[in-house]
């Protein structure tokens, strides 16, 4: 299983970018880069970096680890806009880079950029249409396509590049979007959701004759560790309403197994508990010895 980071995108460029560099001089596998504009709530004057723009310079400054985005929101680009970007990421990257994408949510901000935000219906099927469009222009191919929300007129990349493309998605329609066009599929999920949801990804991709093995499966949760000196606050995560996995590193290396167990290739750490600066790196470092290392050795 690969150990990634998901560097909040919430904070100054230069911690950004120094937890990226980290990883990748680190033995982590991965980094992953969300897509918002403002923060969801107060204070919304915290500075926020803008996701494609960061996941091209942390390809320039990596040469290792993988580059992805978890995920752009399909609300705020023409999707093949973002297959250019995408595949302009991958040149940079050396073909580190894997394109997540997803339906788009968060209100304020559409609100405050003017930015429309359909019912979720029509959020889904925006993304359905989207995929199509992405993976014909990736591919290289000439593309035309006429559909309710899009439409393309003998589009034509070059040069074109192999970028995986990740949906994020948890709900029974949004997994079915995942069966048709996706190459991982990521959600947030304690191993028993995981496995639960996974097996309803794999009823949708035999219901179309595809071979549910070609998908990797992604995960993440929050990671508390107690015995250390992180900042832990693991009363106030656990009233978050997102997963958390909480204890001794025994403890969550024996749940990191069970995520592995329900088919996960890859788990994804959000480092938005672990502190700032210089505690964040520790946390993390403490993290990838008490608990990736062991992992990787068994």
């Amino acid at each position: 299983m690969r150990f990634s980071i998901w560097p909040i995108n919430q904070q100054p460029i230069e911690d950004v970018l120094a937890v990226c560099v980290h990883a990748e001089q680190h033995g982590w596998d991965g980094v992953w880069m969300s897509d918002h504009l403002m923060p969801s709530r107060e204070p919304l004057a915290t500075p926020v970096v803008e996701c494609f723009t960061t996941v091209a310079a942390i390809a320039a400054l990596t040469s290792r680890i993988g580059v992805g985005t978890l995920v752009a929101s399909n609300t705020f680009r023409h999707p093949a806009v973002v297959a250019k970007m995408a595949a302009t990421v991958s040149q940079l990257s050396g073909d580190r880079f894997t394109l997540g994408i997803g339906a788009g949510w968060q209100v304020n901000e559409h609100t405050a950029h003017g930015i429309e935000l359909p019912t979720p219906a029509r959020r889904l099927a925006a993304l359905d249409e989207a995929c199509t469009i992405i993976r014909s222009l990736l591919s290289g191919d000439s593309v035309s396509y006429s559909g309710e929300y899009y439409d393309v007129v003998d589009a034509l990349h070059c040069p074109s590049a192999p970028v995986p493309l990740l949906v994020g998605a948890k709900g029974q329609r949004a997994l079915e979007v995942v069966a048709r066009h996706a190459d991982v599929w990521n959600t947030w999920g304690r191993p028993e959701l995981i496995a639960e949801r996974s097996a309803t990804l794999d009823h949708h991709c035999r219901t179309i004759g595809r071979d549910a093995a070609s998908i990797r499966r992604t995960a993440q949760a929050l990671v508390v560790l107690t015995g250390g000196n992180e900042v832990t606050d693991l009363e106030r995560w656990q009233q978050s309403g997102l997963p958390v996995l909480a204890g001794s590193p025994s403890q969550i290396c024996d749940e990191m197994l069970e995520y592995q167990a329900a088919g996960v290739d890859e788990f994804v750490l959000p480092d938005f508990n672990l502190g700032v600066g210089e505690q964040r790196i520790d946390a993390l470092d403490r993290i990838f010895e008490e608990i990736v290392t062991p992992l990787r050795a068994m």
